[in-house]
């Protein structure tokens, strides 16, 4: 007869063991529910609170940065946003309690969408601040800058909710996502060539135009530069042949190319990362409208003032930054999946292979 033994020697059950990701790893992160969790928490506060805001905003009259063109009481724009944030905070409870529902995390990128938009000034802001590229720029509005800067905000929260939504219906792991890195050739390089090229026109038209050179221009005075709103540092480097903003673009064809060559491995990850999703998502849409814009003057469906620009300056060169803003993009999420890591979590998991699966 086999002896009894105590509760406290007995093994546990497999159905009562904790799976391997609600268990706390060595490092001390919290499982990964607890921080699918917490991400949509944080994404639901964020949606009250802005939804909130454009409803007072909406009553009370134009505040908080809310207001489009200092519009009255009880505007269209400040009910809209209050509408649509709220039915966003409603998406973030449905994806807390239906944390498998994959529709949801899908849904979710278009709130991501929705936030950029109502935050895409925010992206171009520090072009005020640069004081050798111009002068007598209206004052800043800080509440809209505010503002704007928290929906960027609430895009970052609301993607990271998506992501971590998505990898937990999936089952996958919430730092890594579960994938191997890419293999070490960058398989970006193209995109990071479409991106160089698509900045050419402007470049080689901004330096002609300092150098002397009047084509696309037809207006009055030195192309490029206007001396009531451009810096005495940038007319001192105009005058030289040097516009500040071709410098810039060369600069952005440089981060283009570092993200897809070997040698971009070598800058932090971050840092580039953060200039790559920025600049993407800032001049893929402002080219798209400066390029719309000039096919609507060229075709002449509408009668809009270009600044004595002709229009083909708008579609070629200016509409040259949707190109690289969608190309920069692509490259950058290449670049973001050929440098990540597998986590701790994924190191020390198991790999199942074919004969496992297969019962052998």
């Amino acid at each position: 007869m086999t002896p009894k033994r105590p509760l406290a020697d007995r093994p546990t059950p497999r159905s009562a063991r904790p799976s391997r990701s609600d268990r706390p790893s060595g490092s001390g992160r919290l499982p990964r529910s607890d921080r699918r969790s917490r991400a949509g928490r944080a994404a639901l506060v964020w949606s009250l609170g802005y939804a909130t805001g454009a409803a007072l905003a909406a009553l009370t009259g134009p505040a908080f940065g809310y207001a489009l063109l200092a519009k009255e009481t009880g505007t269209a724009a400040e009910t809209a946003a209050a509408a649509l944030y709220g039915a966003t905070a409603l998406l973030g409870y449905a994806m807390l309690r239906r944390p498998h529902a994959k529709r949801l995390s899908t849904a979710a990128w278009a709130v991501v969408a929705l936030c950029l938009t109502s935050g895409f000034a925010a992206l171009l802001s520090p072009l005020h601040l640069l004081f050798f590229l111009s002068r007598n720029q209206p004052a800043i509005d800080w509440a809209a800058l505010a503002n704007q800067s928290l929906a960027v905000l609430g895009a970052v929260l609301w993607g990271y909710a998506a992501l971590a939504h998505r990898r937990g219906a999936h089952g996958t792991c919430l730092h890594c996502g579960g994938h191997a890195p890419a293999p070490e050739a960058h398989r970006g390089t193209r995109a990071g060539l479409i991106a160089a090229a698509a900045l050419v026109p402007y470049a080689a038209l901004k330096t002609a135009w300092a150098l002397g050179a009047t084509v696309g221009f037809t207006g009055v005075g030195r192309p490029g530069v206007d001396p009531e709103y451009t810096s005495d540092l940038g007319i001192r480097l105009y005058d030289h042949g040097v516009d500040v903003t071709a410098v810039l673009a060369v600069l952005g064809m440089l981060l283009a190319l570092a993200l897809t060559r070997p040698r971009g491995r070598r800058p932090p990850r971050l840092p580039l990362l953060a200039l790559g999703w920025a600049g993407a998502g800032a001049l893929a849409p402002f080219g798209a409208f400066l390029a719309a814009t000039g096919v609507l003057v060229w075709t002449g469906s509408a009668d809009l003032d270009l600044a004595d620009h002709a229009p083909w300056v708008f579609v070629v060169a200016y509409g040259g930054f949707s190109c690289y803003g969608l190309a920069l993009g692509r490259a950058t999420l290449l670049y973001q999946r050929a440098t990540r890591t597998a986590c701790d979590h994924c190191q020390g998991r198991p790999r199942v292979t074919s004969a496992r699966r297969g019962g052998g």
